[in-house]
């Protein structure tokens, strides 16, 4: 088994010297164990709730952007960290989670017809709740049996929606800072980067296929 891995590995690029699956998500998960230990010991600044649901939905966009860097690095430097996409995927997933939670408890206290109002007011809660409807489905199915019950194909085009979820996690991140710094545009032109070189790569290669079917 190890043989066949490396040689996969070696096919597709440079493959790094693998570690369990669980240290990515024991070592994800040391942000989220901070800023709730820094909250709780009263280290997060004049605004700890605002600061703790900000860190949270930007980690979850860290991740996001990692997820969509995996392709792109295999395909251009030879770095392969595919074994460890669907972990990153999730954290970013449940960072994502983390920050909705914080916002539905601990800044609106549950209040369903605050929420509401929220939701229909605010875009960049629209854009942030409806960016994370997109990650539901696609969390629940990263897994090899919704990828067996779903079908290659099926699975892979749902899994595309991982590209609207990172235009719209990059437009909640901007419209929620209210001042203008730098840091939310680098995040902006790192998610167009990795989008637009996914485009290019596809306009370029369908005439080739065509070239070759012919």
């Amino acid at each position: 088994m190890a043989g066949r891995t490396s040689a996969a590995g070696a096919a597709k690029g440079f493959a790094l010297p693998q570690v369990p699956k669980i240290l990515v998500y024991i070592v994800g998960f040391v942000p989220a164990v901070w800023l709730f230990y820094a909250g709780i010991t009263d280290q997060l600044g004049a605004d700890p709730m605002r600061y703790l649901e900000q860190a949270l939905g930007l980690w979850a966009l860290r991740f996001l952007v990692a997820t969509l860097a995996i392709t792109p690095l295999r395909q251009l430097f030879g770095i392969n960290l595919l074994r460890y996409r669907r972990a990153i995927g999730l954290l970013a997933f449940y960072y994502a989670a983390l920050h909705l939670v914080t916002y539905l408890v601990l800044d609106q206290g549950l209040d369903v017809a605050a929420i509401v109002a929220d939701i229909v007011k605010r875009p960049y809660i629209t854009i942030g709740m409806a960016t994370f409807v997109i990650l539901v489905p696609l969390a629940l199915t990263s897994n090899n049996a919704a990828i067996r019950r779903m079908g290659g194909q099926a699975w892979a085009r749902l899994h595309k929606l991982v590209y609207v979820a990172a235009v719209g996690a990059v437009l909640h991140y901007i419209l929620v800072v209210k001042s203008w710094p730098p840091e939310p545009l680098v995040y902006a032109a790192i998610v167009a980067v990795l989008l637009g070189y996914r485009l290019v790569r596809s306009l370029v290669k369908k005439p080739s296929a065509r070239r070759r079917a012919a």
